[in-house]
């Protein structure tokens, strides 16, 4: 008897689909099964797909790229359609997929199977599991979209593990998982879920050609599956052992592919039966493709993390030292995306004099070279200042290195556009008498410090200042002095601090001056005061949770605390006091810059911010504007600005000086109605409570006094 005789007697046709050409070779009992003539026919493609169930054929895709995947049979359950749409029997195909690459590179398949009748499911068969109907798919499509969410945000192996053991597949779900990794010709678990502490030694160190499924799958790139415990007994007796205690009955071994490379394997054992029917293996191949490129994703994140970490690590430096009567705290926080490392930095540096510096800048740009000049820009300046140059030295000398740097890479860069261009930096230097408390301040281009008094008081302290480092080569940084007094701390930091979250400088000032001020700092460590000022622009700094300003890092971060150790400093070494230490504040106005006045008028009121009298604050701020403007206008020098405000609150005196080099004492005029100027000694003697002119060696002071009352009540 003929083959084809056989096959009609158990009413089984042959088929043959060749995509390549659109068409389908049908014997006479498959043309019969799909409602045609029983005679063999070669119809076209869209002929024979007509006469299955919509729902049904579009899974036949899916089913034959996972069946050439596995390189495994497609078998599925079809119902075939009369012209009227009725139903008009279910089939059973079984084919196998081969591939053809035809001449242009274009890879096609040709089907080659039978086609049975059968009547209804029958129990113990893949068909029982295999009818595919709307509401089980778009439950199917469900989990898949959920799960690849999920999988996409997991930023970590431990994550995606998580996410794995998380996972409800419709209709089944393991209970036991592991993931296998491949370190050299040995196979390692990564991760594991549904198994106890220690299940996983056997399986930690194994070699690849072990008879273990997972092994297998990792040698052939291929998954098996494993419906019952005589199947994995069978194949794999040597392991079977191993997989017994667990009490399993089946098993699926996926390989975890990321572009064409197994990486490793994925296991997922099931404590009920499972048939593991062409749809229940799309579902298991789908997620372990998944987690594969999750795991690939969260490896390549944590090498980037690992990276960057070693960077940050090897270019901010360690503080150093305690220094006597001095306390320092320094935070470097990096913007929230990229690399996570940028052009900011900070430095302490041992000086020959005994003295130290502390240097802090900022890189133009957040990328690779940013990072890459700040950690050279950041050794030359370390290198000037151990030589014992002066701060405008140091200053003046990386400017010429940072320019040199510049233009020696841009030879080297034609190809990359981005190497082309210049970069510049800002930076503060400042030289600490630790004895004296005694500051000299180089500044280019960069924030000004701000100083934190005993009594919460913060003013920014302007200083003198030139272009950016590596603008123009031969720059000159003016140096301006002050001393820090005991209880006061000094702030550095960059504009990332200030200006993150949409502030400009003035707002961004404000908010961190409310930090500073905050009377809940007084017996906190400096460290502590570091983290709130981060965490005010920030969030809380947390692995799982990143704060409420994190989509807002616009820039990196790096501030630097100086605290002279004293009466009510904040620090953590002392109380504050019970008597109110005294405000002082000191400026100097060259007459080159006279744009300076309006930054005196502003540390008069910064200085006055809690007095009682604001209509005392207004007198105090014109005055010091008419006074400085006189030097300025009436003699060759600069004006030296000095204020202090002593006493408890509601009864404090001001006191302001004002010095200049001239002899020449001031005069009262009797200006004319549309006079111009010459009433600043009038409007002196009027508005201040005590005034005078103390005549120096050189020069003279011109000062006046203000004594603190509240306002009176309208009668």
């Amino acid at each position: 008897m003929r083959t084809e005789d056989v096959l009609a007697a158990i009413a089984t046709g042959l088929w043959r689909w060749d995509n390549a050409s659109g068409t389908v070779t049908l014997d006479g009992e498959a043309a019969r099964l799909l409602g045609l003539p029983a005679e063999p026919v070669v119809l076209p493609e869209v002929a024979v797909r007509s006469r299955f169930h919509p729902v049904d054929w579009n899974e036949i895709n899916g089913i034959v790229t996972l069946a050439v995947a596995e390189g495994t049979l497609a078998e599925a359950r079809l119902r075939i359609m009369d012209e009227d749409g009725r139903v008009l029997r279910t089939v059973r195909s079984r084919s196998k997929p081969v591939e053809n690459r035809t001449a242009e590179g274009r890879v096609d398949y040709e089907l080659i199977g039978t086609i049975q009748e059968i009547a209804e499911p029958q129990p113990g068969t893949t068909a029982v599991h295999t009818p595919i109907t709307g509401d089980w798919r778009r439950s199917r499509e469900a989990f898949l979209l959920d799960a690849g969410r999920a999988l996409a945000e997991a930023r970590s192996t431990a994550e995606v593990l998580r996410v794995a053991a998380s996972l409800s597949m419709p209709g089944f779900s393991p209970d036991g998982l592991a993931v296998f990794g491949v370190a050299g010709e040995r196979l390692s678990i990564i991760g594991h879920h549904g198994h106890g502490v220690g299940d996983e030694a056997p399986f930690a160190d194994m070699r690849l050609d072990t008879d273990y499924p997972a092994a297998e799958v990792v040698r052939t790139g291929r998954a098996i599956y494993l419906p019952s415990p005589e199947d994995y007994k069978r194949r794999f007796p040597a392991t079977w052992p191993l997989a017994q205690r667990f009490g399993r009955v089946s098993w699926a071994f996926l390989p975890l592919i990321v572009a064409g490379r197994t990486m490793g394997a994925w296991m997922a054992a099931f404590k009920h039966p499972v048939s593991f029917s062409p749809d229940e293996r799309s579902v298991l191949t789908t997620v372990a493709r998944m987690l594969a490129q999750a795991l690939q994703r969260a490896g390549v994140a944590e090498s980037e993390r690992e990276l960057t970490t070693g960077l940050q690590r090897s270019m901010m430096p360690q503080l150093g030292p305690e220094i006597p009567g001095m306390r320092i705290a320094a935070r470097y926080v990096p913007t929230g995306g990229g690399l996570q490392v940028g052009g900011d930095w900070y430095d302490m540096i041992p000086l020959p004099s005994g003295r130290f510096a502390l240097v802090i800048g900022d890189v133009q740009g957040h990328d690779v070279r940013a990072a890459g000049l700040m950690g050279q820009l950041r050794i030359a300046v370390r290198a000037y200042a151990s030589e014992g140059h002066r701060p405008d030295a140091v200053l003046s000398r990386a400017s010429r290195f940072l320019a040199g740097l510049g233009s020696s890479q841009d030879a080297d860069a034609d190809e990359d556009p981005d190497f082309q261009s210049p970069r510049f930096a800002t930076c503060l230097y400042v030289e600490c008498d630790p004895r004296t408390g005694l500051l000299e301040v180089a500044r280019a281009g960069h924030p000004d410090p701000a100083v934190r008094m005993p009594d919460g008081t913060v003013l920014m302290r302007p200083t003198a200042g030139g272009l950016p480092l590596g603008i123009v080569p031969d720059t000159d940084y003016p140096t301006t002095r002050f001393t820090l007094e005991p209880g006061e701390t000094m702030m550095l930091c960059t504009d990332g601090l200030i200006e993150t979250g949409g502030h400009d400088l003035d707002t961004g000032w404000a908010r961190l001056r409310a930090i500073l001020e905050s009377d809940t700092h007084g017996s906190e460590s400096l460290e502590k005061l570091a983290d709130l000022l981060v965490q005010a622009v920030h969030g809380p700094s947390s692995h799982h949770t990143t704060g409420p300003l994190a989509d807002r890092r616009e820039d990196d971060i790096a501030v630097v605390l100086l605290c002279r150790e004293g009466e009510g400093c904040g620090c953590g070494a002392s109380a504050r006091p019970p008597v109110r230490p005294a405000r002082r504040t000191m400026l100097t106005v060259a007459q080159a810059e006279p744009e300076r006045i309006a930054g005196a008028r502003r540390q008069i009121r910064e200085l006055l911010h809690d007095w009682a009298d604001d209509e005392q604050v207004d007198s105090a701020v014109l005055m010091v504007s008419e006074m400085v403007t006189n030097v300025l206008m009436h003699t060759d020098g600069d004006a030296l600005l000095v204020a202090e405000a002593v006493g408890e609150l509601g009864e404090r005196r001001l006191r302001v000086e004002v010095a200049d080099g001239s002899d020449e004492l001031p005069h009262k005029r009797h200006p004319g109605e549309m006079a111009s100027s010459g009433r600043g000694v009038l409007l002196t003697e009027m508005l201040a409570d005590a005034w005078g002119v103390d005549p120096r060696g050189e020069g003279k002071s011109i000062w006046f006094e203000l004594y603190e009352r509240s306002k009176r009540p309208d009668s």
